[in-house]
């Protein structure tokens, strides 16, 4: 059985659910202790729990102690299983946080997974829905990864109630990937949403006015004339709620950046910080945002390959860490992510 310092590297529940993860499609059991024991609420909370139950179903693993507040958890793994698993998070747990857990292992069952999954999809502290979408998912097919994602409706902070649905397809094997120039930038693309009720203040609007301009202003420089298409979305959530995602397509990549609305900060700020957000990325000549280099490291660890980032962050660090624990081969080189090992289940 593998033993995991849970309070080590990023020591929240990253670290749960890569490991997880990890565990199903290796079938190594893994034990993992020091659950968040540096955070202010240690242990276990319900978030992590909807994850861990969520991968137990998927491969039928036998779950020890997993009970809110645990220190310590034990995972042991069992073949992974198809069909449709129907996930209620509660309130505004991040749905896109239970997704990374569960896209991992999916493409290793017999047939289709399909995914029902209900909470926050724009919630603090986790990717928006959209650039799951937006970002994450087209470079997962550079892998060979296949899958659909649904957005049903939105969910915000407090009371959640988002509803996205997924399928994803099995693969035989993942293929190794190689992004370390990401050529050209192609277009420029983003979605600004809000609450309905806000649609008389002009949210959505005044939010991608603003990343636009900033946008349209940087990328002039470059030689980039094509229109910034930021589609403004408003629909009907349990509580309000706004933000923002935007993205440029490139040759042989994707970069993301997003903001989300709060109480207190105008629109234009909104817009204005997602929108600088993706000039950072833009002019690190990265092949990958930082957000997406910790979520790459468990598809680089199955199928090979190396890619550039603009941020060597603690999350990606720590999955490094993780995934070498079960016998993988990643390594740092300073802002590279390199994978020498192509193993697949």
């Amino acid at each position: 059985m593998i033993s995991i310092d849970g309070s080590k590297g990023e020591g929240g529940g990253q670290v749960l659910r890569t490991s997880i993860a990890l565990s199903a499609v290796t079938q190594k059991p893994v034990r993992i202790f020091n659950i968040r024991a540096k955070r202010s609420n240690p242990g276990l909370r319900p978030q992590h729990l909807n994850a861990i139950n969520s991968l137990a179903e998927l491969c039928d693993a036998e779950l020890k102690n997993a009970i809110v507040n645990s220190m310590e958890i034990e995972f042991i793994p069992q073949e992974i299983k198809s069909g449709k698993l129907d996930i209620d998070i509660g309130t505004a747990g991040s749905i896109t946080l239970v997704l990374q857990a569960l896209m991992i292992p999916a493409i290793f069952a017999p047939d289709k997974v399909r995914i029902q999954i209900r909470g926050g999809t724009d919630v603090r502290w986790s990717p928006p829905i959209d650039y799951l979408r937006f970002v994450t998912l087209p470079i997962l097919r550079r892998f060979g990864y296949k899958a659909e994602i649904h957005l049903m409706r939105r969910g915000y902070y407090p009371a959640g109630g988002g509803r996205v649905n997924v399928e994803i397809f099995p693969v035989k094997r993942l293929k190794p990937i190689n992004l370390t120039e990401r050529g050209k930038i192609l277009s420029a693309r983003g979605i600004s949403h809000a609450h309905s009720d806000l649609e008389k203040a002009g949210v959505a609007r005044r939010q991608a006015k603003s990343a636009r301009s900033l946008i349209f202003n940087k990328l002039s420089k470059l030689g980039f004339s094509q229109d910034i298409e930021i589609k403004q979305e408003y629909s009907k959530a349990l509580s309000y709620g706004s933000g923002i995602t935007l993205w440029i397509e490139t040759e042989n990549s994707v970069l993301g950046a997003d903001s989300l609305g709060e109480k207190g900060k105008s629109s234009e700020t909104v817009g204005g910080e997602a929108a600088q957000n993706l000039i950072e990325e833009i002019d690190s000549k990265a092949s990958l945002d930082k957000y997406m280099a910790d979520q790459i490291v468990p598809y680089l660890a199955l199928a090979g390959g190396s890619v550039l980032v603009s941020e060597i962050t603690q999350h990606a660090k720590t999955n490094v860490d993780i995934v070498n624990k079960f016998g993988f081969d990643v390594m740092i080189e300073g802002n590279m992510i390199k994978s020498t090992q192509k193993r697949s289940p």
